[in-house]
């Protein structure tokens, strides 16, 4: 991974969910945890809930309903924000976050959450790891109206926080994601090679990935 050149940095906007925290506890969530209750709560068997539950998946994949709470509680009768909580004891940061969130904020640099989750699941996880202290906002993609694969969320970003695409750094675990905010103009982006810590590393493909938050912080003063 190429060091960062931090003069050219004023602005730094960081993903949520595989980026800041490890993505185990909502790769579990959805694909074990969930489909277990539905099976329990809807009396089906796990094989069949399986069934039901995946193509519904597939089709809002990517979609802001997708990470709506509200919608798979309506779509599947479900409390969702409820069972969230059921596993909320693997709600955790992902190595050294923490260190590169403090070193960020303390050179005087924007710092800015902007994240997929629904607002349900943003305060799961606010309840669970103090991130909301190094951060001037923590925005979710459900107050645009549009996720952050749409390029319409970032015109309501730049709406909302006057920001320099050209001197902002981005960090998300989402190559879609980063496809749209470097169509927008947003020039430093950093993938996550491993979102999930439980799962191998990805192929980032022709994105620079981050391996290691330390290694982000040369240069930084």
């Amino acid at each position: 991974m190429p060091a960062l050149n931090w003069s050219d940095i004023d602005t730094v906007l960081l993903d949520m969910d595989g980026t800041l925290l490890d993505l185990h506890y909502d790769n579990h969530f959805w694909l074990e945890h969930l489909p277990q209750r539905y099976a329990e709560l809807h009396g089906v068997s796990r094989a069949m809930a399986e069934l039901e539950l995946q193509p519904l998946f597939e089709k809002n994949a990517g979609s802001l309903n997708w990470y709506c709470l509200d919608f798979w509680s309506a779509e599947l009768n479900l409390p969702i924000r409820e069972l969230k909580l059921e596993t909320a004891d693997l709600i955790a940061l992902r190595p050294d976050a923490d260190v590169f969130l403090a070193a960020v904020r303390d050179a005087g640099k924007r710092v800015v959450l902007i994240t997929n989750a629904h607002r349900d699941s943003l305060s799961v996880k606010l309840e669970r790891v103090a991130l909301a202290p190094y951060f001037e906002r923590l925005i979710s993609s459900h107050d645009y109206g549009f996720p952050k694969e749409d390029a319409q969320f970032w015109n309501a970003l730049q709406a909302d926080i006057n920001f320099d695409p050209a001197r902002s750094l981005f960090i998300d675990d989402t190559l879609a994601i980063l496809r749209s905010a470097r169509a927008f103009g947003v020039a430093h982006l950093l993938a996550v090679r491993q979102p999930d810590s439980r799962k191998g590393p990805r192929d980032t493909q022709e994105f620079a990935a981050l391996d290691d938050y330390r290694t982000l912080l040369e240069g930084l003063g």
